[in-house]
C-alpha cells in the first residue's frame, strides 16, 4: 500500500487522496492525540482517559464467548450471528475487557461506531482531525475493543480510520472483487453491511476458489498508535485489532450531496423487481439501466429541451425531495 510519512494533522492532503480513488496509510498523523499517548503508557491509562469523558449513558457493544475466537460472525448454517448485542455502560466494558486482558482466548467485546459527540464529549477537542477545514462534515466514530477481526466488507462512504490504541492490520480490495471474496447474507449482518464469508486465517480453497485471484489484488497495512488509514468509498476491508485493549477512530463522508440517497435501497430494490426476470427481460433492463444510470449522467436527457427533462436532469435537493415523496407513494400501494 502507497504510504505517506509524517502527515501533520493540518495538512491532510484530503482532495487529492479523494481523486486518486487508492487506499493509503498516512503514518503518524495522530500520534499526538492524548488518548495516543496515553496508551503508548498502559492499556489501563488509555481506558482511564476514556473514561474521564464518559457520559455516563447506555452503549450497545458485542459480546461473544471465547470460541468465536474474536471473530463476530454467523453460526454454521448462516441462520443467525454467533454473538449476543447488549447494552451497559462504557465502564463496565471497558472493566470486564481489563479483566481479561491476560487471557490468551478473552471472550469478545467490541464497541463499534460509537458516535463520539453523544458519548464522549469533549474528546474529540483533543484527539481529532480538522476535517471542518476541506468542507467536510464527518463526525467521528469510536471503535472499541479486545482482539476482535472485522470480517471483510465495504462501506459506500469514504473512510479515513485513525488507530489510537494497539495495533490493527488492515487487508483491502478494489470493489470489482465483490464475486472472488464470496459475499454473506445481505441480513442478518455482522455490522450493518454484507461481509466476505471467507476465513482469512484458514480458507477454505474448495469451497471458495475464487479467493485466489482476490488476495492477488490485495493491499496490506499495519498500522500502529497515531497512524491512519484512507479507505476510498467501496474498497473491501478486513480489519484485525491486534492486542488485548485497542481502540479506533473513524471518519465516514460521501463525496456525493447529502440530499443523494443510500444506493443499498436500489439494490434490495433491484433484486425484488429484476433478478428473477427471464433472462432476455433483464438483459433488456441492463440496457436501460446502463442508459439512465450508469452511462454518462446527462445522455438521456440531453436530446430534450431543458424544460422537459424533469428527473432526467442533474439532481439538485428539490428534485431529490420530489422523486423521494414519488417513490414512497409507489411502494405504498
Amino acid at each position: 500500500m502507497r504510504v505517506l510519512e509524517s502527515v501533520r494533522a493540518d495538512a491532510l492532503p484530503l482532495e487529492e487522496l479523494i481523486s486518486d480513488g487508492q487506499p493509503v496509510l498516512l503514518r503518524g498523523v495522530a500520534r499526538d492525540w492524548r488518548l495516543v499517548q496515553a496508551g503508548l503508557r498502559s492499556a489501563q491509562d488509555a481506558m482511564s482517559y476514556l473514561l474521564g469523558f464518559d457520559a455516563g449513558r447506555p452503549i450497545q457493544y458485542s459480546f461473544g464467548g471465547p470460541g468465536i475466537a474474536g471473530r463476530p460472525f454467523y453460526n454454521e448454517d448462516f441462520t443467525r450471528l454467533n454473538f449476543d448485542v447488549r447494552r451497559g455502560s462504557l465502564a463496565q466494558v471497558l472493566g470486564e475487557i481489563s479483566d481479561h486482558l491476560d487471557d490468551p482466548r478473552p471472550p469478545t467485546y467490541y464497541v463499534a461506531s460509537l458516535l463520539v459527540d453523544g458519548a464522549l464529549p469533549g474528546f474529540a477537542h483533543a484527539n481529532g482531525l480538522p476535517l471542518a477545514a476541506h468542507d467536510i462534515d464527518a463526525p467521528p466514530s469510536i471503535w472499541i475493543g479486545n482482539r476482535v477481526v472485522a470480517s471483510c466488507h465495504f462501506d459506500a462512504p469514504n473512510n479515513l480510520a485513525c488507530c489510537a490504541v494497539g495495533r490493527r492490520l488492515f487487508t483491502l480490495f478494489p470493489p470489482e472483487q465483490i464475486e472472488n471474496l464470496y459475499p454473506g447474507p445481505l441480513d442478518p449482518t455482522p455490522g450493518g453491511q454484507v461481509v466476505s464469508v471467507v476465513d482469512f486465517d484458514d480458507p477454505d480453497y474448495e469451497r471458495h476458489p475464487r479467493f485466489r485471484k482476490a488476495l492477488a489484488t490485495a493491499q496490506t497495512a499495519l498500522l500502529e498508535p497515531g497512524d491512519a488509514i484512507f479507505i476510498p468509498s467501496m474498497w473491501w476491508h478486513h480489519v484485525r485489532s491486534l492486542e488485548p485493549f485497542n481502540v479506533l477512530v473513524n471518519y465516514w463522508w460521501r463525496s456525493s450531496p447529502a440530499f443523494l440517497s443510500s444506493p443499498l435501497p436500489a439494490l434490495h430494490h433491484a433484486l425484488w423487481t429484476l433478478r428473477d426476470l427471464p433472462e432476455r427481460e433483464k438483459q433488456a433492463w441492463a440496457k436501460v439501466f446502463e442508459y439512465y444510470v450508469f452511462g454518462p449522467g446527462e445522455r438521456a436527457g440531453e436530446h430534450l429541451p431543458e424544460q422537459a427533462r424533469d428527473m432526467l436532469g442533474p439532481m439538485d435537493e428539490t428534485q431529490a425531495r420530489r422523486m423521494r415523496a414519488m417513490l414512497i407513494g409507489r411502494l405504498n400501494r
